[in-house]
């Protein structure tokens, strides 16, 4: 999505958010943001291709394996939203309060991962190919979050449906 989207939805002289800049150094770091816009819910965003990739997560992420939670992808957001928090002002796109509700690393993950030594890019761009088929599998080591993840694509049946519902799931592991 890069960043073309989340510049075209803000009007950066109306609201403290930070403005769009691609910030290809950095990456495996991860967010999550309480956001009380028109509707409570919470961001969810992974750092890769010097961007944050986010999804709105209505009911916020669990630790219960059980838990399946609705995550809607929204448009990238620029890496200095990272540590952004503040209060959005009223008639701008998603107004509201937005604190940091968890922060940490994550790490791609895949079934046969044996190979812990890859280089940065090359783990990312497996990361990506993950992502570009619906089913992204990692570890967060945050202050809450910690575990394995999925985060899966759902085929939607809704007539006029974006595609871009998945569920964010945590994965049975020790951290349960």
């Amino acid at each position: 999505m890069a960043l073309e989207e989340y510049k075209r939805k803000r009007s950066f002289e109306h609201t403290p958010e930070p403005p769009p800049k691609l910030d290809p150094k950095k990456g495996f770091r991860f967010v999550v943001q309480k956001h009380r816009a028109s509707h409570l819910h919470y961001d969810f965003r992974l750092e890769m291709e010097g961007v944050l990739k986010s999804w709105a997560v209505p009911k916020g992420p669990s630790l219960d394996p059980a838990d399946k939670r609705l995550a809607m992808q929204v448009e990238d957001h620029p890496v200095s939203y990272f540590h952004f928090e503040g209060i959005i002002p009223p008639n701008n796109y998603g107004a509201g309060s937005v604190m940091v509700w968890d922060t940490g690393t994550w790490e791609p993950l895949k079934e046969d991962y044996s190979d812990h030594t890859k280089n940065r890019a090359d783990r990312e761009k497996e990361a990506l190919t993950m992502l570009a088929n619906g089913d992204l599998k990692f570890r967060l080591h945050g202050e809450k979050l910690k575990g394995d993840f999925v985060l899966a694509k759902m085929r939607s049946r809704r007539p006029g449906s974006k595609g871009n519902e998945w569920l964010l799931i945590k994965k049975k592991d020790d951290a349960v």
